[in-house]
């Protein structure tokens, strides 16, 4: 029995060690461990010459290109009141509307439904959803339909008329004011 026990032991430790991965510089210990499981397909569908390394912050990468966290309560969208539109850091494709934003409590920015989302159809919205187990259980992460990116996760604990809770990491994030934040004119007669 002993053997068996050590050869199990043994095997497990070598899936350990080939899955431990040097976080860049900057990034946080406490955050989510990086996937780096052999199999899965490519979160990218832009072509193979795209150097998301050269192109984004290492946090950025970390998170939206092999599905890392941020650290809770650290994310410049946080507190965030502006009113305009969050896109993809990745691709800039429109994901959010300030409007949507809310207070969740949770450590990063919550929203409660996707840009472009008609009562519950999100097919003319720039994310779609995907089951992950990563987090230990079942849930659900929300990708930038465009370029794949990672962005967060999507709970079912959020506030009416939706229930949902897109719990978005801010460095997947750029945001852009309305232009059209200024009143308008009145007309002359």
């Amino acid at each position: 029995m002993s053997r068996v026990a050590a050869r199990l032991l043994a095997a497990l430790s070598q899936h350990t060690a080939s899955r431990s991965v040097a976080l860049p510089r900057g990034v946080s210990l406490l955050s989510r461990p990086v996937s780096t499981s052999k199999g899965l397909p490519s979160l990218t569908r832009y072509n193979e010459t795209t150097d998301w390394q050269k192109k984004l912050t290492p946090e950025q990468y970390v998170v939206t290109r092999e599905r890392g966290t941020e650290v809770p309560f650290s994310g410049i969208y946080l507190n965030h009141y502006e009113v305009g539109m969050y896109h993809c850091v990745c691709c800039d494709a429109p994901l959010f509307s300030s409007e949507a934003k809310y207070e969740s409590g949770t450590g990063w920015p919550a929203f409660k439904e996707a840009h472009g989302t008609w009562e519950r159809d999100e097919s003319h919205t720039s994310i779609i959803r995907r089951p992950d187990n990563s987090l230990g259980s079942a849930g659900t992460e929300v990708l930038c339909k465009n370029c794949d990116a990672h962005l967060g996760h999507v709970f079912d604990d959020g506030p009416e008329p939706t229930g949902q809770r897109f719990c978005i990491n801010s460095v997947a994030l750029k945001f852009k004011t309305r232009e059209n934040n200024k009143p308008e004119k009145p007309e002359e007669n």
